[in-house]
């Protein structure tokens, strides 16, 4: 199975193609309030697994909606993770824990490709995004306390650069701007959508 990477040019991957492009050094991350990234000092370290199930018919990515009463990030669209604890041996462990607990993903079914560059939040973390692919088929018990939802998007669709956006909110009383990339009824947005950007712009770089 291949994938195609839209850009300023038109290429396709395959799984080792992916492997090779993930394994060179990650480029530094963007935002979608590009400037406003905050210094690492102080920010909590945390991981997310970027998860790509290798579906016959075409590749897709997983997400999790989170449920809405919970404190933070209530009803967002996000990847399956969370902050480090004392016990986790680097970024790859947080990340497969965080994914079993949330979702019952079994780590041992998921196979590291590769990891992007931290992505800095304004909420205080460092995020490392770890990326994952899953071999179907799936076996997922997720969380109801956590995740309202799991669902699939077509990785094709969120690596072609048409389809991401710029918005702007009011945050703590400035406008601020960030990435969103809407699939449906779904809005992806925010860090998420920030670190889907990253995943393109690593893949794209690492093909010149």
């Amino acid at each position: 199975m291949r994938v195609r990477l839209i850009h300023e040019r038109v290429e396709e991957l395959d799984l080792g193609e992916l492997r090779r492009r993930l394994g060179a050094e990650p480029l530094a991350a963007v935002y979608g309030d590009q400037g406003a990234e905050r210094d690492a000092a102080g920010l909590r370290p945390a991981s997310v697994l970027m998860p790509i199930v290798l579906r016959s018919g075409a590749w897709t990515m997983l997400f999790t909606r989170r449920t809405e009463h919970l404190r933070s990030h209530a009803g967002q669209i996000s990847f399956p993770g969370g902050r480090a604890e004392p016990g986790d041996s680097g970024p790859e462990a947080t990340a497969l824990r965080e994914s079993q607990e949330e979702l019952g993903l079994e780590p041992t079914k998921v196979e590291l490709v590769g990891r992007l560059a931290e992505y800095r939040t304004r909420t205080g973390f460092r995020i490392t995004p770890v990326v994952g692919v899953l071999h179907p088929p799936l076996e997922l018990h997720p969380d109801a306390e956590e995740v309202e939802e799991a669902f699939e998007v077509p990785l094709a669709f969120l690596l072609d650069a048409r389809n991401y956006q710029r918005h702007s909110r009011l945050f703590e009383g400035k406008l601020r701007n960030f990435f969103a990339i809407p699939y449906g009824d779904y809005y992806i947005w925010g860090a998420t959508a920030g670190m889907l950007v990253n995943l393109h712009r690593q893949l794209v770089r690492a093909g010149i």
